[in-house]
């Protein structure tokens, strides 16, 4: 049986902020909604670092952490 990953804290809210940000028509006022989803989750999960990960072995260690890991 294959063990299961943990999905990082709110990576789904800075997926969708980053995404709004880099894409073609950027809309501050689209983005600003991301933005506070993002900040909301933050705050009830209670994330104190975000990091990008190098490598999967860094994303696994971190996965235990209440940090932000973006692959």
């Amino acid at each position: 049986m294959e063990k299961e990953t943990p999905k990082p804290l709110c990576a789904q809210e800075a997926l969708e902020l980053l995404n709004c940000v880099a894409g073609p028509s950027f809309d501050q006022d689209k983005c600003l909604v991301f933005l506070q989803a993002l900040r909301d989750c933050v705050l009830n999960q209670k994330v104190k670092k975000f990091s990008l990960a190098e490598q999967n072995q860094q994303a696994a260690d971190q996965a235990s952490k209440k940090t932000l890991v973006i692959m």
